[in-house]
């Protein structure tokens, strides 16, 4: 076999052996080389498809559009990817669409232009993207069966190697060996085609993957195709192998089709994150209207019984007593507000809704309003001591501090007993604000001291104490977003004491 027959054997396989569908048009559109892949995928033979123009594998109502955009870009040709952003369809000879994805280049003979086609069916992709609750598959198949032979010349099919979109194709001998390299990826890299020839294929894989590699192509050789995947500073790539086999049988050439495959891997991870993240929310909001469901019960069920018993203190003398009543009902309105509120609260923050809106403020009279108004709900004999020193006129979120300081007040009462004390200060200087709230509770046992800011946890020894293990979490989402600093210290038994820092911003 001399040289010219070789290499038209070599690409006939190649066209033969392509996974996915190939066409080749003319300058007027006309269909004038098909692959068997192709013919699968539109049901149709490659007589039915030859001397056509490419509108038959189109939509209907698409094809009047198309030849307009078809013969724009025969006048300015270039390499390029189609469907990134929109949906394209192929259409059957049944009638039935279906999701492509193409890819498209060109290339000129005899004063002609010719455009080659790389058409993929993704509609396994797009059952993923449709169902990514139930499904964690393969988007794609990477390895279709090898059919018949086409009878096209060799200069088209030297054409189609070359310009091969998104990869390399090689053939290598026995020594895997380059025999041919051809493909627009090669362009890429900067490597000439040519230069490969008679170099060994090993010899340029990177050392972490050349043992994997070396190992498909011998099995190869014995007549077995396969395929494998890897990842390489911080890309991913497919090699498919397949043998070359001979009328007699034997298997002197390989045929090696490499794709650098890291969008197809991103898209893939972006959806599977996505359902990952759709999973971690929809559990979180399960958790917490079954955790809030049993909140509400408690003071709910305080309120109707401290109604029903004033109603029997109607009398001067039972002014105590129904003050009592009044405060527990306070108490218990104030717990449920502060469980829709965390729940709003983190609504918000995880659908990305809150921003920060710094508005010059008075912060001495901002602290001084919140401790006064959760002075009310405080138990017997606690008192909130106060403390501020620097200046006053700063630049915060309102809205978003207020949230802060009343989540560490409530929990500081929440968590001290009755006859205790309770310290806010306050320290403002020209660039940093500094909070601090401690406590002489019962303190935050060690070892689940670095749980502390994750949603709906709550430390060992609360567990018969009411709330929701979120307010925590939503005070250091507030904190990050005024790009400030949470810290604190706790001794089981002893307190706690919350730091927060700010910066002073300007506006």
């Amino acid at each position: 076999m001399n040289l010219m027959q070789e290499n038209s054997e070599i690409y006939r396989y190649l066209f033969d052996s392509a996974v996915e569908g190939l066409i080749v048009t003319n300058q007027k559109g006309e269909i004038i080389l098909v692959n068997p892949r192709l013919e699968q995928l539109f049901g149709y033979n490659k007589e039915e498809l030859l001397g056509k123009t490419i509108e038959i594998l189109l939509p209907k109502k698409l094809r009047t559009s198309h030849v307009t955009q078809r013969d724009g870009y025969i006048h300015k040709p270039k390499q390029r990817s189609m469907g990134q952003g929109i949906d394209l369809k192929g259409c059957k000879k049944n009638g039935e669409e279906f999701p492509v994805e193409i890819s498209l280049n060109y290339f000129k003979r005899d004063n002609e232009t010719f455009v080659m086609g790389l058409i993929t069916d993704i509609t396994e992709r797009k059952k993923l993207e449709t169902e990514l609750k139930t499904l964690n598959q393969n988007l794609e198949e990477t390895v279709k069966k090898r059919t018949e032979e086409l009878r096209v010349s060799e200069r088209l099919h030297s054409a189609i190697a070359q310009n091969f979109p998104d990869g390399i194709i090689s053939v290598f001998d026995k020594e895997l060996r380059y025999i041919l390299a051809e493909g627009k990826e090669l362009r890429k890299l900067g490597i000439s085609g040519n230069k490969l020839i008679g170099t060994k294929y090993i010899d340029r894989l990177p050392n972490e993957i050349k043992e994997e590699v070396e190992a498909l192509l011998h099995n190869v050789l014995k007549g077995q195709k396969g395929s494998v995947e890897f990842e390489l500073r911080k890309n991913f790539y497919v090699v498919d192998a397949v043998p070359l086999i001979e009328e007699n049988g034997s298997v002197e050439n390989i045929l090696v089709v490499e794709r650098n495959i890291t969008k197809q891997k991103k898209t893939e991870q972006e959806m599977l994150n996505a359902l990952e993240k759709e999973k971690q929310l929809n559990e979180l909001k399960s958790r917490f209207v079954s955790m809030a469901s049993h909140e509400f019960r408690t003071p709910l069920s305080t309120v109707l019984s401290s109604v029903s018993l004033i109603d029997k203190y109607k009398e001067e003398k039972d002014h105590e007593k129904r003050q009592k009543h009044v405060n527990r009902i306070k108490s218990s309105v104030h717990h449920l507000t502060s469980i829709l509120n965390d729940f709003l609260s983190l609504d918000k923050l995880e659908e990305g809704k809150t921003e920060c809106n710094p508005e010059a403020l008075n912060l001495k009279d901002l602290l001084k309003i919140s401790v006064e108004e959760i002075q009310q709900v405080t138990k017997e004999n606690q008192k909130i001591k106060f403390e501020y020193k620097g200046q006053e006129e700063v630049i915060l979120d309102k809205n978003m501090l207020r949230n802060i300081v009343n989540n560490l007040l409530s929990n500081a009462i929440k968590y001290s007993n009755a006859n205790s004390s309770i310290f806010l200060r306050c320290s403002c200087e020209s660039e940093l604000i500094k909070i601090e709230v401690k406590d002489q509770g019962i303190g935050i046992p060690a070892e689940d001291q670095k749980h502390m800011f994750e949603r709906l946890f709550r430390a060992k020894n609360s567990t018969n104490i009411e709330g929701t293990g979120l307010g925590l979490n939503i005070v250091k989402k507030y904190v990050d977003l005024m790009g400030g600093e949470i810290h604190f210290a706790s001794t089981e038994g002893e307190g706690s004491t919350f730091l927060i820092h700010l910066p002073n911003q300007k506006l």
